[in-house]
């Protein structure tokens, strides 16, 4: 009973690692889009479903597979909805619809073509260090929607499960590291 109760604490130490955490002093990298344009300007960016050929892009049916699993918990090495990791979301949402992805976020961030942040579309990959002093890759989110400056992620997060979050917050912020398009 004790061994299970520390592999099952070893294990919540070693996940995603998205538990929130103070922010530092001297931390002060922010990201935001903003810059790219005036701040009267507020329209929507570009997105693959702005062709008039498509109703729905198929980066619209990833995310919409995504959402499907809003509120699961979390479960390290999870991929159903009795408890999803990070990857894990995002590896069952692509390959629901015909995307192979690998199944961790470090070998995910390795995938698809690097964009700049302020030219992130619907359906592209966030990459993020969450551990302090880590240098690799350990949690990941995928876009639902750009306005203006604001850029939101579905992602799994240790504390809260499957859930829609904003670049904007801070801690996200902090963590960033890259953005990449596997839906080329």
């Amino acid at each position: 009973m004790r061994k299970t109760f520390i592999v099952i604490w070893l294990l919540s130490l070693v996940g995603c690692g998205v538990s929130k955490k103070k922010a530092s002093q001297d931390r002060t990298r922010k990201v935001s889009v903003a810059a790219t344009r005036p701040p009267t300007e507020t329209k929507k960016r570009a997105s693959y479903e702005d062709s008039p050929a498509t109703k729905h892009s198929k980066a619209d049916h990833v995310i919409n597979t995504a959402l499907k699993f809003s509120g699961v918990r979390y479960r390290y090495g999870g991929t159903t909805k009795k408890g999803m990791d990070c990857s894990g979301l995002l590896y069952v949402a692509f390959g629901e619809n015909d995307i192979q992805l690998p199944r961790t976020s470090y070998h995910m961030a390795e995938e698809g073509k690097r964009v700049r942040i302020n030219e992130v579309v619907k359906g592209d990959l966030l990459f993020f260090r969450t551990r302090k002093g880590s240098k690799r890759i350990n949690h990941v989110g995928m876009v639902v929607d750009v306005d203006d400056d604001e850029i939101k992620f579905i992602h799994a997060s240790t504390s809260r499960g499957v859930i829609v979050s904003s670049l904007r917050e801070g801690y996200w912020s902090r963590a960033f590291v890259r953005a990449t398009r596997v839906l080329l």
